[in-house]
């Protein structure tokens, strides 16, 4: 099975490398940057392909690694290509397989398939694609095979329901993007109380690292502590008082959300004061 990539980014080169490196036949990059896709084709031992129509000759598989916003338009694009009996992909979070629109008229098969991991780098993140989830949705006809590319590999692979697909995304962006958010929320309030930036965050690396840890090895109810656990009405009271509106907003959302671990781990503690002291 012949894999071909339209763009190159940090997902192309990612899952590219990751193919080419487990035995995949990786046949090369199209993109409109011609030299990211000389670039790519050069981390994968592949071809740069200088017209689209012979990425997609080559090719058994197609993975659309274009962004969300570009996937609709790459996807026009290659209708009036022969892509007759071909596999299109793409690698967004929270698009379905729908945005191939008309492709059962084109005679071929379209997947959205998204590793529940963060791209950060296009040089290291396919070094860890090995330990991520994939999930997948999309045609019937080759949705085993497509599982079986990932699973021969390694990977634990989750098919979804196209209208889970958003709701699916919300929940990597809530243990990724809005986590970042919450930790730079913790060093601007030390650096308030006279940390510099980089003491800021280094002192609070041993407290995230080893509540991250707790949580996989423990899951989120046994891991949880603090004045919430605790029901410690008195010291959220306090820590309310001492944060500024938008600051207010964010703790109190999110507090609401550790009340149901808390309630779900102690279930002999009365939390309606807290709640209420919450909402």
């Amino acid at each position: 099975m012949k894999i071909g990539f339209i763009g190159a980014g940090k997902v192309g080169f990612s899952l590219g490398k990751y193919f080419a490196e487990n035995g995949q036949n990786v046949c090369g990059y199209y993109s409109e940057f011609e030299h990211d896709a000389v670039e790519a084709a050069e981390f994968t031992n592949s071809k740069e392909y200088k017209e689209i129509n012979d990425l997609i000759a080559d090719s058994d598989v197609i993975f659309l690694t274009v962004s969300d916003g570009q996937i609709k338009s790459v996807w026009n694009q290659l209708k009036s290509q022969h892509i007759k009996n071909k596999i299109i992909c793409h690698c967004s979070g929270a698009m379905s397989s729908d945005v191939f629109s008309d492709i059962t008229d084109m005679n071929c098969y379209g997947y959205s398939i998204h590793p529940l991991f963060a791209v950060s780098n296009k040089y290291d993140s396919y070094k860890e694609l090995s330990n991520s989830y994939f999930t997948i949705e999309g045609d019937t006809k080759y949705l085993d095979r497509m599982i079986s590319l990932f699973e021969n590999l390694g990977n634990k692979v989750i098919t979804i329901d196209k209208k889970d697909k958003v709701k699916y995304h919300a929940a990597a962006a809530v243990c990724s993007n809005l986590v970042v958010g919450l930790i730079n929320m913790s060093e601007n309030l030390l650096k308030e109380c006279g940390f510099d930036e980089k003491s800021a965050h280094e002192a609070i690396t041993p407290i995230v690292m080893g509540n991250i840890k707790h949580i996989i090895n423990d899951g989120t109810v046994n891991a949880l502590t603090g004045p919430i656990q605790r029901n410690d009405i008195g010291t959220i009271k306090k820590h309310l008082e001492c944060l500024n509106d938008d600051e207010k907003r964010t703790y109190k959302a999110v507090s609401l959300e550790v009340l149901k671990v808390a309630e779900n781990r102690d279930k002999n503690i009365d939390y309606s004061e807290m709640e209420e002291i919450l909402k």
